[in-house]
Order: structure tokens, then sequence, then C-alpha cells
């Protein structure tokens, strides 16, 4: 079976309570239990850190063995090289997703550092680009 993981990072905790104006009022939990009712064929698996060295586990310790790597770094996007050079190491592709636009954000938030690691990259589809990410996964990488 086809195994896709999506990775969160800071803050990506709080979706449903913050700033729900921005992130709007769902939790990621709720949102993850419809991408597994969608993607019934799929073994998909979540795993959400604020912490950055915790990521860079996740991502060594799934990156050689999954099918897929789903991605939303938070504001890790914008600082860590050390993201940015996990990801280059692993095998696995990964598609980098940010609910919001960055780049029609805070200039801060322009710089990427994750994007070039990438396969793929999805911004400012609100939580339907973990669902977008999948089905770019789905038609035009995992061969099934």
């Amino acid at each position: 079976m086809v195994q896709i993981i999506i990775i969160n990072g800071p803050n990506l905790n709080l979706l449903g309570v913050r700033q729900p104006d921005i992130y709007g009022k769902k939790s990621f939990e709720e949102y993850f239990r419809e991408l597994e009712i969608e993607f019934p064929d799929y073994n998909l698996h979540y795993y959400q850190s604020n912490h950055e060295g915790d990521l860079i586990d996740k991502i060594q310790g799934v990156g050689y063995r999954y099918d897929g790597i789903i991605l939303n770094a938070g504001g890790f996007s914008h600082t860590s090289i050390a993201i940015s050079d996990a990801l280059r190491a692993i095998t696995t592709p990964v598609v980098e997703v940010h609910i919001t636009n960055i780049y029609a954000r805070e200039a801060y938030r322009h710089t990427n550092f994750i994007k070039e690691s990438a396969i793929h990259s999805i911004v400012g589809h609100g939580l339907n680009g973990y669902k977008e990410a999948i089905e770019y996964l789905k038609d035009k990488v995992i061969k099934a």
C-alpha cells in the first residue's frame, strides 16, 4: 500500500484556534480524517512538531521508505537551511504546502529555503493544499 506522510511544523498544532480568520476553524486532526476517507487506498500518516530537530529526525526516518512526504514547515520554511538539507539528503519525493500565500504576506516570509528542495510547492490554497499535494503525488510521482 502506498505510504504518504504529512509533516507539519511549528504552530500548526493550533489550527482551528490560531487566527481562524487566516487559517480557518478546522483542526488538522479533523481535516486529516477527511483525507483518510477521501484516499482509502493510501496509508496516510501525520506528524507535527514545534521543534526543528524533531522534524529533521522524522524526515530522515521516513525519507528512504515512504512513497511521498507532504511538508508544511511553517515558520521554519523561512529560516531552516538544516531542514532543506535533510530534504536534499533523502530519496522520498517531497511536496511543500503552505495554507496561506506566503508570498503575499510579510516580506520575511518571501524567503523560502524549502521550495528548492521539494518537487512541487502549493501555497495559498488553505487546507485543500494538502489534498492537492496527495493528488499531485498520485498523478505525477507514485507508480501504483
